[in-house]
């Protein structure tokens, strides 16, 4: 019996040392993979931050994801998509990782080729990317390779080191200690560096710092055509209601750049090509010594819900597109124009829109009497009244090519998306809250609508199916502005279920009709339910 259990923990000491080996040799899987991403930084710093295979594999990943699934993203996370996005690519990553350690480890070397074929398909997403070159491969190829020669040095220590483990114990020994020593040296070493020199080229690739001194050191001119004083009736100073003007760092942020796009404005230039009559070419101190107008105006997405904050209204400064367009003389037939920004996003814009003379439509360089934020588009982006932004708001726009429907298409027309995406009627409750409980008694119902470069003549709101009530508006900016409203509304003990709904200056009365976003926007009534006690 004695002999028995010595031989039982004998056994269960093995298992629960091939399970230790196992976990170990998943780790070093995981170094070779930090250690492969952090040579790529630092080799990408030679060649071109955008070669990074990191920020190529996600942009990837986002160009071939399916528009529903991209959508459903949208809905459910709205400006929290990029971090979602980045998590399941780390976990990804990590599992890859985890995996390519244990091929490694019994099956060698189907760890190193593993790595090897990873690496293929990172380069290739690097080499996809816009303005890439053949040399762009070079950070993921001369990471894979230090990579792999991390992974099977350290998996070797490891066989080392159980070797050593293994032999006659009755035999005294150093060599187990000194086995463990120099794999903890060599991984540890190994890790701490490559995460230092990773985390370091990253933020210098992100080149974020620079650009946010240069963004601070710009001083941008007083607007030849000043935007009309805010009325103090524009705002109605109801609690909870969102303010008339969105601070910038409020602002929604929906696009596809998954690192925001580090320009300098020193070298930023736009070029406008295409059928036009004379090419043109706009440095950015150039297009500051032109006369810029201020101009007050709301941006909403297309894949806002009813209800949904993916809105936003500020106050911007630029130069008129048209006047740069009638500069290059678009030639006859022509019917749009295809902007592109630098991190390749495209949107076709009508190109009778950009140059009717009674719509500011703007090469924006300012957003609430500063630069635009690095997020926002800096050093210039496009805004368009009467249009959603998939169609009209190129932020870092670098290219205009005026062209027709009919031989160009945007990023998101190619994703089933409506090739025109005029904006339409909708209005938002901002407070109460769906789903809140409040005090019975006189209380208000609030909110905001909007329909850019048409205006806002109405709104009402109605509670349980009852009657509709016209909702006090604030005063009107412009026709490219959202409004806010109120009702004073009496609230008795119970379950409550309000809508609400808005009438442009048309006379055009929002739908009741639920629509998702796709393929041109959400329609609908907002609506909402609270209770009274």
């Amino acid at each position: 019996m004695r002999t028995d259990s010595v031989a039982d923990r004998a056994h269960t000491h093995d298992d629960m040392s091939r399970r230790a080996l196992l976990w170990i040799a998943a780790a070093c899987g995981v170094l070779g993979a930090i250690v492969t991403l952090a040579v790529a930084e630092v080799v990408a710093y030679f060649v071109a931050a955008a070669s990074s295979p990191l920020f190529a594999v996600g942009s990837w990943i986002v160009d071939l994801a399916p528009a529903g699934f991209k959508e459903w993203i949208i809905h459910t996370f709205g400006t929290s998509d990029k971090p979602v996005l980045f998590v399941s690519l780390g976990i990804l990553l990590l599992v890859l990782a985890l995996l390519v350690g244990l091929l490694e480890y019994l099956r060698p070397p189907l760890g190193s080729v593993a790595l090897a074929v990873i690496g293929t398909v990172a380069a290739l997403a690097v080499v996809t990317r816009p303005g890439a070159s053949v040399v762009w491969i070079a950070p993921t190829v001369v990471g894979v390779v230090v990579g792999v020669i991390m992974l099977r040095g350290s998996i070797d220590r490891m066989r080392r080191w159980r070797r050593a483990e293994t032999t006659d114990r009755r035999v005294p020994s150093s060599e187990p200690l000194l086995a463990r020593r120099s794999f903890l040296r060599y991984v540890g070493v190994g890790a701490g560096i490559a995460l230092v020199v990773g985390i370091g080229a990253r933020a210098i690739n992100a080149g974020s710092a620079a650009v946010t001194a240069v963004r601070n050191a710009v001083k941008l001119p007083k607007p030849a055509i000043a935007a009309p004083p805010v009325p103090a009736g524009a705002s109605l100073n109801v609690q909870g209601l969102s303010p008339f003007v969105t601070p910038a760092d409020q602002f929604y942020r929906i696009d596809t750049a998954l690192q925001v796009p580090a320009l300098n404005s020193d070298d930023w230039k736009l070029h406008i090509g295409g059928m036009v009559d004379h090419e043109v070419d706009i440095t950015f101190a150039e297009l500051l010594a032109l006369p810029l107008t201020e101009h007050m105006l709301t941006l909403a997405c297309v894949s806002n819900e009813v209800g949904g904050d993916l809105v936003g209204n500020a106050m911007w400064l630029g130069y008129p597109i048209r006047e740069l367009l009638k500069k290059a003389g678009p030639q006859q037939g022509a019917d749009m124009v295809l902007s592109r920004s630098s991190d390749g996003f495209t949107a076709g814009t009508p190109l009778d829109v950009l140059t009717d003379d009674n719509t500011d439509a703007l090469l924006a360089v300012g957003m609430n009497g500063a630069p635009l934020p690095l997020e926002h588009g800096f050093p210039v982006r496009m805004v368009v009244p009467g249009l959603y932004g998939y169609v009209s708001a190129t932020k870092w726009v670098v290219e205009l090519t005026v062209t027709r429907f009919s031989k160009a298409i945007g990023y998101w027309t190619d994703k089933g998306w409506s090739e025109r995406g005029p904006v339409k009627t909708a209005s938002r409750i901002d407070t109460p809250k769906d789903g809140a409980s409040i005090k019975t008694g006189t209380r208000a119902i609030a909110g905001v609508a909007w329909d850019q470069h048409t205006g806002i003549s109405k709104v009402e709101v109605r509670v349980n199916n009852g009657d509709w009530q016209t909702a006090r508006l604030a005063d009107s900016v412009s026709a490219d502005t959202w409004r806010q409203w109120v009702v004073e509304w009496n609230a008795p003990k119970g379950s409550h279920t309000i809508e609400v709904r808005a009438t442009n200056a048309d006379g055009h009365t929002q739908t009741s009709t639920q629509a998702p976003p796709a393929p041109n926007g959400a329609t609908g009534w907002h609506t909402i339910h609270v209770s009274a006690a």
